[in-house]
């Protein structure tokens, strides 16, 4: 039994510590493809592993080792843990949404607060495995965070290349704070990716975007959690929010393995949401995916800010292998949806509350119809871009005017001035309820 990397165009198979991120052949994307043979693989493997206290399955990744990476040795995995993150039933979000049943699955929960820990986890194992010493990526704040942390806990060193503008500092910090070097470059995330690439091929050093085929393998078990966390009873969608695309990718292979393994009785259909200033997924899914066209990236939600995603071919086989659908929302309704979500006690970074914002216009569509259950995926936390969170609520953001604003209130050293500002408070809450 042996895992092994295929070219997704040419088929073109080599062993899974070989040292490469696309096909030598034809410069395909690669999958991580792995030999089930043999294995029970059940319900009850997983779920007996719940609440686990042993390493590693004490992950919310790791805990669905077989799946995700079952020939590694325990001693090469590096893991935090991370996972084991939050489904959340909302009703109230629910009903603004127009569906019946609404699931947020919050990734910011991880260790880092995003998503890109899972990846990162079965990223660095692999860096281990293959002996690597330096790992490095391209970023716009998230992927720097979980790498400048994984890789301090594994002794390696991070290297991280960002833009020179819209970089959240509270992503911006981690990497600082996590000890890697942090370079700041004159160009945006898809550029970035490109010098990454080529200064470590020429530098022996390991690139951890989501062109790395490991990463994708670990944030395959969001979707391997979340219907753990359903007792393994399919929703009718998944909807996340698209902008390098790694997501949506492991999304669209994870439930079609799971379909595969006969763990999972039918495939729910994937909606993928991205910005209107950063849609190159979008306008090529209008034209039923004939071309693609990259496009200048420009939106508030700077983690969904790339415009020439690496993983655009690997989502068009899940959007075709989930019967999916592709939506775009603008920066008003991604912020109007956050201040949703972040008041209903959850919170998020913009880009997640592209998910609840999709939710919405797809249903007005009648795409996703009011009976059916809906689980959205929460990327990031609401910590990672607080200047977006203030900017909304005081109304200093460009072009957007907040329908959900929670004023900052003033008051001098005075009892009765305070008490008539909570009391005029209350009775405009009042008003508006």
């Amino acid at each position: 039994m042996q895992s092994i990397l295929q070219c997704m165009d040419c088929q073109q198979q080599y062993p899974i510590n070989q040292l490469l991120y696309t096909c030598e052949n034809c410069g395909g994307l690669l999958d991580v493809i792995h030999d089930w043979s043999g294995m029970m693989l059940t319900h009850e493997l997983f779920d007996n592993r719940l609440g686990s206290l042993e390493f590693p399955y004490n992950s919310g990744v790791w805990r669905f080792k077989e799946l995700v990476y079952p020939t590694v040795d325990n001693s090469m995995i590096v893991s935090k843990p991370e996972g084991n993150t939050n489904l959340y039933p909302l009703p109230k979000l629910a009903d603004w949404a127009g569906v019946e049943k609404l699931y947020l699955k919050h990734e910011g929960e991880n260790p880092t607060g995003s998503f890109k820990d899972r990846g990162m986890t079965s990223g660095v194992t692999q860096a281990q495995v293959l002996g690597m010493e330096r790992v490095a990526c391209a970023s716009t704040g998230n992927t720097s965070a979980a790498l400048a942390s994984y890789a301090a806990l594994a002794d390696l060193d991070g290297i991280i290349f960002l833009q020179n503008r819209a970089i959240a500092l509270g992503k911006l910090a981690q990497g600082i704070a996590y000890g890697a070097t942090c370079i700041r470059i004159d160009a945006d995330f898809d550029r970035n990716l490109e010098l990454v690439r080529e200064v470590s091929k020429r530098l022996n050093i390991y690139v951890l975007n989501s062109v790395n085929p490991f990463r994708l393998e670990g944030q395959k078990s969001i979707m391997f959690e979340a219907l753990q966390q359903l007792k393994w009873q399919v929703p009718d969608w998944i909807v996340c929010p698209g902008g390098n695309l790694g997501n949506s990718a492991a999304f669209g292979k994870a439930l079609k393995e799971l379909y595969d393994l006969g763990l999972i009785d039918k495939i729910p259909r994937l909606a993928v949401i991205q910005a209107k200033g950063a849609s190159p997924l979008y306008q090529a899914f209008t034209r039923e995916f004939e071309d693609f066209e990259p496009m200048k990236a420009e939106t508030i939600a700077t983690a969904i800010k790339i415009g020439n995603p690496v993983n655009y071919k690997k989502v068009v086989r899940a959007i075709e292998w989930t019967n999916g659908f592709v939506e775009m929302v603008t920066d008003q309704e991604i912020m109007d949806a956050k201040a949703l979500i972040d008041n209903s006690g959850i919170g998020c970074e913009p880009a997640s509350a592209a998910t609840l914002a999709g939710t919405r216009k797809l249903a007005a569509k009648g795409i996703i119809k009011p009976h059916e259950t809906v689980v959205g995926i929460l990327t990031g936390h609401v910590l990672k871009d607080p200047d977006a969170t203030i900017g909304y609520h005081s109304g200093t953001l460009e072009d957007i005017s907040p329908k959900h604003p929670n004023l900052l209130l003033e008051s001098r050293d005075d009892i009765e001035e305070i008490v008539a500002l909570l009391t005029n408070k209350s009775d405009t809450v009042k008003a508006n309820l």
